[in-house]
């Protein structure tokens, strides 16, 4: 794919990771914890071998890598453990990446909160394994529009940032992880179980 985008285009600017599986269900009613591997496989392994075929090309063009993440990379999630473990993961392979490269290609990593109008919800693993489907939860008045997020993401892009937090709150968690942990926690398991009961 990247040999056929450099044939088609001469060079690769940017490369999007945005590839992403998902779940929602306690760790200690899982049934089969191998979706785990599938998780680990699309939203980190998927990534590294997206970044390791395109990297000299980047290099060439003075590129950028855009990850498409979650907050759920800067903390742990309850009901999603598999995905958040996968997305830290991913947070610090390219943290790695970003250290050793020195500005020989630029990083940008997009921190999302929940988006409406995706089929992440859909597609993610429930207890037994199986793909959740139409028994999917719905979003609440917190979520945001695919199309707000994805504008965002675009001006962020042109910007040339280093990250962005869709929505802004979310770039409060590090901090708050730190000085408020329980509060923050509390606040995080409230959330996901209002969701459980919608």
């Amino acid at each position: 794919m990247v040999q056929q985008t450099i044939d088609a285009y001469g060079s690769i600017d940017i490369l999007v990771l945005n590839a992403g599986i998902s779940m929602w269900a306690e760790f200690e009613k899982i049934e089969d914890i191998s979706f785990f591997n599938t998780l680990m496989a699309v939203n980190y392994t998927g990534s590294v071998n997206c970044v390791h075929a395109a990297l000299p090309e980047l290099k060439k063009s003075d590129g950028k890598i855009t990850a498409i993440t979650t907050a759920q990379a800067l903390i742990g999630f309850p009901h999603h453990s598999g995905y958040a473990a996968s997305k830290h993961a991913l947070h610090g392979f390219l943290e790695t990446l970003d250290i050793e490269l020195e500005d020989k290609v630029r990083f940008l990593n997009v921190y999302l909160g929940w988006i409406k109008g995706t089929n992440l919800r859909q597609s993610a693993f429930g207890a037994d394994g199986s793909i959740i489907g139409e028994k999917r939860h719905e979003h609440n008045s917190n979520a945001i529009d695919l199309e707000d997020c994805t504008r965002s993401i675009v001006l962020a892009i042109k910007s040339d940032k280093k990250r962005v937090y869709i929505p802004k709150k979310i770039k409060l968690i590090p901090y708050l992880n730190i000085f408020a942990k329980n509060w923050l926690w509390r606040k995080i398991l409230k959330n996901v179980r209002d969701h459980d009961s919608d």
